[in-house]
């Protein structure tokens, strides 16, 4: 029963998929009907030709009308399929558009860590060969399998018509070449599925390899993570020879029995015709409907394995479309301020509790303030932030901006209520000017340039070949950390929103520049509500208020003297970054 369920949800979501483009669909299989029957109008015409030539005495205009119908036939045979064919593709690429559309919808609603938890290896699989692999079967299934169903059925009804004793006797292969087929179909879906797996893991393997490929060398494990995608190869080399073992001696098999229509109809037409019970014309025209038959038949077995192949390709992008999703509200609110409280906050990223990450955080960032979050690593600081962008939800408790609960903010809004920072500036390949443009993309390249200048980046963009225009995939070659962190920085100047968060923002920034991103960072939250998370001490002691996180919990919230006074760990915390300073310019010094 779970099978079948199995089978209708995929068969639903593909067809959920295809109601944009139905009508491609109907009129494809309108043309692939034309199509048929014009490809099934030249063995008429020949039994009428070699009924005129056998027992008629034919004319020279009325074969040349025959033949003259015939070549229509074909016309519209290679017309119609071309058009029929034309039309399932574009109904096709428009069905992958959309579900490729709707898996990229679903990744921004679901929770970052489902996204980011998963391998982009397997992501990568699924949004781009599986989705592919369900194209071809699509397309084809329609022009080709549907009108070759159509027309064996077609050839089917007229050997009866003929004479029903042909019509079994072309018949008479099938059973025995459905035989091996049922056998082989006893354990085709573990099969199938486990070859699939293998090829899911061969995909993972070699986007890991190549994505960390300098990690690998710099830390010269070259052989041994050889020996992992080597084995990743080798486990798919096996996966598949067992595949296609298993598969293609049924398949083998059958493909040798369907072709023998002859040993059925030639010796049946020919006792048929010795006893006078079918004429010479009809003896030769049910021979030549039989051989039609072949290719029709092996084509439609062929697609056996595509539609299995399409089943478990949809399948994969729904395990996709199915991930949970952030609940969204539709309604537009209106914060009475851009204040944000935390109202006894728990969070697990797994909702487990042995693996509660804050615990019952209460504290409150005044709009128009400049609050910063320290502590050691793995305390919380990240977590806080991202939860106020809303990249998870909070296990227990509420956040809220102004008096609104920010679940009842469309996520949308939220977006653009709340600009991020973070210490991994991700740039994507296209123009710097581009990436800036992210921050609003209905800026102007002005805005742009005024931007640039305001996070310190137009002075290195500027010396580029090619500018702002210079890709930002050539660029990441020549461009430090800093200078990625400046270019994010500029594009949350460039969305002026309400709300800065900046996740170690300044974590790469070279003391020689320091001083112009504390500059830039003071232009860009000046009159909004300023989170920011720093290990450097020294950018942050000016805030209105710093909250000490260890463990997930609140040890002290004050100002930065307040802090040097009442607790200990920022105390020490402070000093070392002292140290350290004096330690950098001292090796500075010496150089």
């Amino acid at each position: 029963m779970k099978q079948k369920k199995d089978k209708s949800d995929w068969l639903s979501v593909l067809l959920s998929f295809a109601a944009k483009s139905k009508w491609k669909m109907i009129l494809s299989m309108f043309c692939s009907l034309i199509s048929v029957m014009g490809g099934f109008l030249p063995y008429v015409c020949l039994y009428k030709i070699m009924q005129l030539f056998i027992f008629g005495s034919p004319t020279v205009l009325v074969f040349l009308f025959w033949c003259g119908i015939a070549m229509l036939g074909y016309f519209l045979y290679v017309v119609f399929f071309g058009l029929s064919t034309v039309l399932s593709h574009s109904a096709a690429y428009h069905i992958l558009y959309d579900l490729r559309m709707a898996i990229a919808d679903r990744l921004m609603k679901a929770p970052l860590g489902n996204v980011t938890g998963s391998a982009i290896g397997h992501l990568k699989n699924i949004m781009v060969e599986k989705v592919e692999g369900i194209e071809r079967p699509l397309a084809h299934m329609i022009p080709e399998l549907g009108a070759n169903i159509v027309l064996a059925l077609i050839v089917f009804i007229y050997l009866f018509v003929i004479d029903w004793r042909m019509g079994l006797a072309s018949m008479v292969t099938l059973p025995f070449a459905a035989i091996p087929m049922i056998v082989s179909g006893k354990g085709f879906n573990e099969k199938y599925s486990a070859y699939m797996a293998a090829n899911d893991h061969v995909n993972s393997v070699i986007v890991e390899y190549v994505s960390g490929i300098e990690v690998v060398k710099t830390f010269n494990q070259t052989t041994s993570s050889y020996e992992k995608f080597s084995e990743a190869i080798r486990a798919f080399q096996r996966f598949t020879l067992d595949w296609f073992q298993s598969s293609w001696k049924a398949m083998n098999l059958v493909m040798s029995i369907l072709p023998t229509t002859f040993l059925g109809t030639l010796p049946v037409g020919l006792i048929l015709y010795k006893f006078e019970i079918i004429t010479p014309v009809e003896l030769i025209v049910c021979l030549v409907l039989a051989l039609s038959l072949l290719p029709v038949l092996m084509k439609a077995t062929a697609f056996i394995t595509e539609m299995k192949s399409m089943q478990y390709n949809v399948s994969g992008a729904k395990e996709l479309l199915d991930m949970e999703i952030l609940k969204d509200s539709l309604q537009e609110v209106f914060p009475a301020s851009y204040d944000i409280s935390f109202d006894n906050v728990t969070f697990s990223y797994t909702g487990q509790k042995e693996d509660v990450v804050l615990h019952n955080l209460n504290f409150k960032i005044p709009e128009n303030s400049f609050t910063a979050l320290v502590g050691p690593s793995g305390g919380g600081k990240s977590t806080i932030a991202k939860l106020i962008a809303r990249f998870w939800d909070t296990t227990n408790g509420a956040i809220y901006i102004g008096d609104t609960n920010i679940k009842n903010i469309p996520l949308k809004q939220l977006s653009n209520f709340v600009s991020f920072v973070t210490q991994d500036n991700f740039l994507f390949n296209c123009s710097l000017k581009e990436n800036i443009r992210l921050g609003n993309p209905n800026a102007s390249d002005e805005e742009i340039y005024a931007a640039a200048k305001a996070a310190c980046c137009d002075d290195f963009i500027t010396k580029l070949p090619n500018g702002y225009d210079t890709s930002a995939g050539e660029a990441g070659k020549s461009l430090s950390g800093g200078e990625k962190q400046r270019i994010s920085i500029a594009r949350a100047i460039l969305k002026n929103a309400p709300i800065i968060i900046l996740d170690e923002a300044t974590a790469f920034t070279d003391p020689q520049n320091e001083e112009q991103i504390q500059k830039s960072i003071a232009a860009l939250t000046k009159g909004k509500t300023l989170l920011v998370i720093a290990h450097r001490l020294s950018t942050i002691q000016n805030a209105n208020q710093i909250i000490v996180l260890e463990n997930g919990k609140i040890l002290d919230s004050g100002t930065h003297n307040d802090l040097l006074k009442n607790c200990a760990l920022y105390c020490t915390m402070w000093e070392a970054h002292i140290g350290a300073k004096h330690w950098a310019v001292s090796q500075k010094g010496g150089c």
